[in-house]
């Protein structure tokens, strides 16, 4: 069906496509520290990594962006040493090739924010598990990271800067990609799938109508929070 869509609605989509590349303001990531330590307890290495979402966009500074609201919920219990690999733009391709250049740091937690920018380049959902696929294995055999959680794809259909009908078809094909990375996930192997969370609506959105705002920002950090908590705790 989508397949269909795209060949009937194909040039419209495009062109509705640049008008809001066009239109939309774009927003900086924001300023804050992109590594660092916080809190007291047992050593936890979290890597947050991605897109411009997992970089903060949207927020006021890097305590309000995902990073901190991480930090956030599980300093009270550990000493938690974060880094941030994420830029705007960021495709799993495009995190997967960047990891693969740079050394190796220890990794005990990861959380990816990808797939926005799968579902905008068109990636097919057979090429998008085999590029997850393969980010985890990396994250595990270079960085040595024992629990992966793959956010989940937001509902991009509730987007408000994406007019009718690219709002409808970029919303299901953020659809399919999410419910074959569910499917996928766990894999036995320490990556799990976590679902997106926070009410995507302007009320929550940032100024763009395309990222997160501090609202959705603390909903997401403090669900991977808890995962990560829960992981790690100390018998």
């Amino acid at each position: 069906m989508l397949a269909l869509a795209k060949w009937v609605l194909g040039p419209l989509l495009l062109v509705q496509g640049r008008r809001v590349r066009r239109e939309t303001p774009v927003l900086p990531e924001p300023a804050g520290p992109r590594e660092g330590a916080a809190g007291e307890g047992s050593l936890l290495r979290l890597l947050v990594l991605g897109d411009s979402a997992g970089a903060g966009v949207g927020a006021a500074s890097q305590d309000e962006a995902l990073t901190g609201r991480i930090v956030a919920g599980l300093h009270g219990r550990f000493r938690v040493e974060f880094r941030l690999v994420a830029r705007t733009g960021a495709s799993t391709a495009s995190t997967l090739r960047h990891l693969e250049r740079i050394g190796a740091f220890p990794v005990d937690a990861a959380v990816t924010s990808l797939g926005v920018n799968d579902v905008t380049g068109d990636v097919s959902v057979a090429r998008f598990l085999e590029l997850q696929r393969r980010l985890h294995e990396l994250l595990r055999a270079k960085f040595g990271a024992r629990l992966i959680l793959a956010t989940g794809l937001p509902p991009m259909d509730r987007f408000p800067a994406l007019p009718q009908p690219l709002r409808w078809y970029l919303g299901a094909r953020a659809r399919e990609l999410d419910r074959a990375l569910e499917r996928a996930l766990p894999d036995g192997h320490g990556a799990e799938y976590l679902k997106f969370e926070g009410e995507l609506d302007e009320a929550h959105m940032a100024a763009d109508g395309f990222h997160p705002g501090p609202a959705v920002y603390e909903a997401w950090g403090a669900a991977a929070a808890r995962r990560i908590g829960a992981a790690f705790a100390q018998p």
